[in-house]
């Protein structure tokens, strides 16, 4: 049988044992997000001006690139699951871009002065350790649901699963992190993002392979 054949038949007959394996992926994010926000109650909490914030461009903006990125890796991962799908970087291009654009809107709407001491913000040690620490349950519940399935590519998969993650723990961790600007977003949220996303790839390579 050729290679082609054989990924083909790979394809169509790909049938987990029990729960379907876009049914187990489904519940396996919702699983790991329960555990996510159990944990971000427990410890963190909302900001305590949650509603100004929400009347602000920097904090929806924030927000929205985060949830928007999730939710696209999210669904790339549902797609990697299949032996045929090739490895593709839309969730993270998409991101980068969004995330570009919010950066330029605040290099022209805030004096240059103000700029570092918007990129330093005030939390980031923390923004450091609660994204990460908000996709551990995540990042274990979709590599679950993902060994069930034949990715092609074990590396990007798991980095796709490490983006994933991180972004779900930066949707929450948005929610009560008081540095709004996309400056602070761009480096602190993108170191953590990018660490999770690394840890992804090197556990994909070990995980992920069939």
């Amino acid at each position: 049988m050729k290679t082609g054949d054989l990924i083909a038949a790979l394809a169509a007959d790909i049938r987990p044992a029990g729960v379907p394996l876009s049914r187990k992926l489904v519940l396996t994010v919702l699983a790991g997000a329960a555990l996510a926000m159990a944990g971000f109650w427990a410890e963190l909490g909302l900001r305590s001006d949650i509603r100004e914030a929400m009347t602000t461009w920097r904090f929806n903006a924030k927000l929205a690139i985060v949830a928007i990125a999730m939710l696209l890796a999210v669904v790339e991962c549902a797609r990697l699951c299949r032996p045929t799908a090739k490895a593709s970087i839309l969730p993270m291009l998409v991101t980068a871009i969004l995330l570009g654009i919010a950066v330029l809107v605040e290099l022209v709407s805030a004096p240059s002065a103000s700029w570092g001491v918007r990129l330093l913000g005030s939390n980031a040690v923390l923004c450091l350790t609660a994204i990460p620490l908000l996709a551990t349950a995540p990042f274990i519940a979709l590599f679950y649901a993902m060994r069930s399935g034949a990715p092609s590519a074990p590396v990007a998969t798991g980095a796709m699963v490490g983006f994933a993650s991180a972004t779900l723990g930066a949707s929450l961790y948005a929610l009560h992190c008081p540095d709004d600007s996309p400056l602070f977003v761009m480096t602190w949220y993108g170191i953590a993002i990018l660490l999770v996303t690394a840890i992804g790839a090197l556990l994909g390579w070990k995980l992920l392979r069939w």
